[in-house]
């Protein structure tokens, strides 16, 4: 369980552009955590394919309590990971996994399923 006592919402399915989450219900892309989660707006930081995920996308994530943040480059990967951000959150102790969605949906899972603070940043298409 996390720091404030509540698990990860599950995801409960995704397809090309669209996902369900437990609790939170359907839609594109998703920003999880401990606790609950919500829709994930790329306009709100600037994030983008190219400019890749952004470090004010994940400080949300850490301050509600995860302990492993899982990053999503999508189905087809194309979504960048910049080295800054992953050293961010390296360097707030945070175990961070970077992978494709499909990978990242398991993972977050099994970490779901196991009590696990985890947190994630998922991107349903390319």
């Amino acid at each position: 369980m996390s720091k404030n006592g509540n698990a990860s919402p599950k995801i409960l399915s995704i397809g090309w552009g669209k996902m369900e989450i437990e609790d939170l219900g359907k839609g594109k892309d998703f920003k999880l955590w401990p606790g609950g989660g919500r829709p994930w707006d790329w306009d709100e930081y600037g994030t983008g394919h190219s400019k890749g995920i952004q470090i004010d996308d994940v400080k949300e994530l850490i301050t509600q309590g995860a302990e492993v943040v899982i990053l999503t480059r999508g189905v087809l990967s194309r979504l960048k990971v910049p080295h800054k951000t992953k050293s961010f959150l390296e360097e707030q102790n945070i175990e961070v996994i970077v992978t494709s969605t499909k990978q990242g949906v398991k993972l977050y899972n099994d970490y779901v399923s196991k009590n696990v603070p985890v947190a994630g940043l998922f991107h349903s298409t390319c």
